[in-house]
């Protein structure tokens, strides 16, 4: 199956799941991982249709939105952060979902170019404590979210998660379900959130009936990465 029978795959899977779960048309954005990926299989997808697509390494990346900076595409940043490179993410990306300390916040929103606008940010949590995952740990959420609101270059959009690994379906309802709790939460606070970024290859289904609004999708669509 080629990217673009596969992109109409998840499309269609996509719209499905909208359906069975009550949802409004088009109220689930699909985000194409494209990490590793060669820029050949990124524009199959983009002639698709495809126009957001997310990246977790700084230097593949910087390399792929030079090439491709004449299309109109949403680049997201969903891999660790590191200090030493927060400028070049902040100029580069128009999203950032990892972000999960005030120091990072604070660097993105002071290296953000004012002419490109707030950049716009989910805060990754770190639902389950795994020590070898990034994200904030949700005992310290309201904090950092508090600390992002107030930096005139950020724009606080959501939550992102990357729960452990499982086959267990109860499992993963039960991880989205809890981020799903932690935005509402914070909403209630009186936060605007609009984002809820969770679900991959394997259990975005799952995560649409959790309340998700933003699938992050790489194997999916291009096979398995190089």
């Amino acid at each position: 199956m080629n990217i673009i029978n596969r992109l109409n795959d998840i499309r269609d899977k996509l719209i499905r799941c909208e359906v069975k779960n009550h949802r409004l048309k088009g109220s689930v954005a699909l985000l194409a991982v494209s990490k590793t990926q060669p820029i050949e299989k990124i524009m199959q997808a983009y002639d698709a249709g495809q126009y957001q697509f997310g990246e977790n390494y700084l230097q593949e990346a910087e390399e792929k939105i030079a090439q491709l900076k004449d299309k109109k595409i949403e680049w997201h940043f969903i891999g660790n952060i590191q200090s030493n490179k927060t400028r070049k993410i902040a100029e580069l990306f128009d999203w950032v979902q990892s972000v999960d300390s005030v120091k990072h916040a604070k660097r993105l929103n002071e290296q953000r170019p004012a002419e490109l606008g707030p950049l716009h940010i989910c805060l990754e949590v770190n639902l389950d404590h795994e020590a070898n995952k990034s994200g904030v740990d949700q005992e310290e959420l309201l904090l950092l979210a508090k600390a992002c609101q107030g930096l005139p270059m950020l724009n606080l959009r959501g939550l992102m998660a990357i729960p452990h690994k499982t086959s267990n379906t109860q499992e993963q309802h039960a991880s989205f379900k809890h981020l799903r709790q932690l935005f509402d939460d914070l909403n209630q606070q009186g936060f605007a959130l609009d984002t809820l970024s969770m679900g991959m290859s394997n259990d975005f289904e799952i995560a649409i009936a959790e309340g998700s609004t933003m699938i992050r999708v790489g194997t999916a669509i291009f096979g398995e990465r190089r």
